[in-house]
């Protein structure tokens, strides 16, 4: 995907205020509205012109794409770092009709949806705020014993001359035991203040987990690479797996090859209902380093008739 300068789209400097990037796109647009334009490639100016727009408009967009599109030129190879909007806050934003980095960018902003408008009594208008979104990123630790986080999140705001900031708020959130992967936790008032007397709007959490060095996480499922012995895979074997706080019994059975994979139904994360922990067997031979060990590697290799690439000829 090649990254897009919208500011160079709409012939605007990257710090321009508010009321300067309207300006730009209403000059642009009597420029190459399909309807009334002569250029040749209106259409597809057009188009591009709406999508530059519809970000540098957009305060929440701009600033996450400034924070993404920090030295990047037009044309250059760019794909979106994993977790690129984690403690981003937002609002409900929409996608739109635009093309894949657009999409790739802002796709995900629009999973929830906007609050109903105000309503007018007694001559006051009143409403419910926004809800409020953020992605946040936390230990899996944290689904096996519950805790309570500090959440720092970043907020896009406007200043006094129209141009886009961010601020940093912190919050002290509870993880209840058996959150999983995409659960929404729901911090209630937490989202944008309310019209008049209106509530203001909640702020949903949408959980994910930092990466961990020995588990993958799928929904509520883990899986663990497993190192076994040639014995304990040829032999089968009893053995023990530490998983946090707790010691799992895993029976290997006889004949246990490298790949094959092992269930263990209940033993994920313990949400509702729990998650299963897949382990990949992987077996590891020990480094022929001595004279002992070569010897038994040389006993084996003269008494088990044993052709790995038996299977495998062509």
């Amino acid at each position: 995907m090649q990254f897009k300068d919208y500011y160079q789209i709409l012939g605007v400097n990257r710090d321009a205020a508010v009321e300067d990037i309207k300006k730009a796109y209403r000059k642009l647009a009597r420029k190459y509205h399909p309807d009334i334009s002569k250029e040749a490639n209106a259409e597809a100016r057009m188009k591009e012109v709406n999508e530059a727009y519809a970000v540098l408009s957009d305060t929440e967009k701009r600033a996450a794409y400034d924070q993404l599109g920090r030295g990047y030129r037009p044309g250059q190879e760019f794909h979106p770092p994993p977790d690129w909007d984690a403690g981003f806050e937002f609002s409900t934003t929409d996608a739109g009709d635009f093309g894949d980095f657009f999409s790739q960018l802002f796709g995900r902003m629009g999973a929830g949806r906007r609050q109903t408008g105000p309503f007018a009594s007694g001559g006051s208008v009143h409403g419910r705020g926004e809800d409020h979104h953020a992605k946040v990123l936390l230990d899996i630790e944290d689904a096996f014993s519950g805790a309570t986080r500090q959440v720092s999140l970043r907020v896009p705001r406007l200043d006094a001359q129209g141009r886009v900031g961010l601020d940093n708020r912190t919050l002290n959130v509870k993880i209840p035991k058996g959150v999983h992967e995409g659960q929404i936790i729901r911090l209630a008032g937490q989202g944008a203040p309310g019209l008049g007397s209106g509530t203001p709007g909640d702020l949903l959490l949408e959980v994910h987990f930092n990466p961990h060095k020995s588990l993958r996480v799928d929904a509520a499922n883990l899986h663990m690479s497993l190192p076994v012995s040639p014995w304990e895979a040829a032999l089968g074997a009893a053995i023990s797996v530490n998983l946090f706080s707790t010691v799992l019994k895993v029976r290997i059975p006889a004949g246990t090859q490298s790949g094959q994979q092992l269930r263990l139904r209940g033993q994920g994360i313990p949400s509702t209902p729990p998650g299963d922990l897949f382990l990949d067997i992987q077996v590891l031979l020990p480094p022929a380093t001595s004279a002992k060990a070569r010897e038994i590697y040389e006993t084996m290799a003269r008494e088990l008739a044993f052709d790995p690439r038996a299977d495998r000829r062509i």
